[in-house]
């Protein structure tokens, strides 16, 4: 038994390790093709965007109040979501306690159906939004804070949909790069995630969104890489744990 143990201890070792070298050239290869990518991008480089560049937007912001409608009902069971890095252990700098409550539906493209099963009106409008990568409801307790961070890819773009907005705006926002952006409840907000973010709710409410990823609009060359770039990400275990935890926390 406790050679057992000596080995499963090593082997555990040796995951941390290998998992710390992929991620290490992950970051220098994703930064490599960041550049790539903006100068491939049809929408500029700028950390916020105009939603009105993608006209499916719309259809989303009118559908809202079902997905609030929904939202309210998964909030009945608050206590028992996962904080978001109990399902992404990668983001445990930025993810501290219960303060960050996830209820995700998509995961780079493969959907989480028991979730989406219990929420049909948000999930039909989500297969309206094309080419979408990441979805979940995002719930933020009062008084915390996400502190500055970067996303792995610029070969995303990230939509924010305002569904539970504390009535202290001045007091709840995301910054990106220089950019301080307010959430409003049925309106989207766009942004590249690549650039350095934050979020504060220093309010005595909670803040929710849908947030979501979509591919960015690229050139040929550009969106063939970012195509084999994504596949590759699936694959790692940032990605694959992420699709374990919540099937085990699904799973009870």
């Amino acid at each position: 038994m406790s050679i057992y143990r000596d080995h499963s201890g090593l082997w555990e070792r040796l995951r941390t390790r290998r998992r710390e070298l992929v991620k290490a050239y992950g970051r220098s290869l994703l930064r490599k093709q960041a550049r790539f990518l903006y100068r491939q991008s049809l929408i500029g480089d700028q950390p916020v965007l105009d939603k009105s560049i993608f006209p499916w937007i719309a259809g989303l912001e009118s559908g809202w109040p079902a997905i609030r409608h929904e939202l309210d009902d998964v909030l009945q069971m608050r206590d028992e979501l996962p904080s978001f890095h109990s399902i992404s252990p990668d983001q445990r700098r930025i993810s501290q306690g219960d303060s960050w409550k996830s209820f995700g539906f998509y995961v780079l493209g493969d959907r989480f159906e028991p979730n989406c099963k219990r929420c049909p009106e948000t999930t039909a409008l989500l297969e309206q939004v094309p080419n979408l990568r990441n979805a979940w409801f995002s719930i933020l307790s009062p008084h915390y804070r996400i502190p500055p961070h970067r996303g792995p890819t610029n070969g995303i773009v990230r939509v924010h949909l305002g569904l539970k907005v504390p009535r202290d705006v001045d007091n709840c926002w995301i910054r990106v790069d220089g950019h301080v952006l307010r959430w409003k409840e049925g309106e989207c907000i766009v942004f590249d995630d690549h650039y350095e973010h934050e979020v504060h709710n220093d309010t005595d409410e909670e803040r929710a969104v849908l947030f979501f990823d979509v591919d960015r609009p690229l050139r040929p060359a550009g969106h063939l890489l970012n195509r084999v770039m994504i596949r590759g990400i699936k694959r790692t275990a940032y990605v694959q744990d992420a699709m374990a935890n919540l099937r085990r926390l699904e799973a009870g």
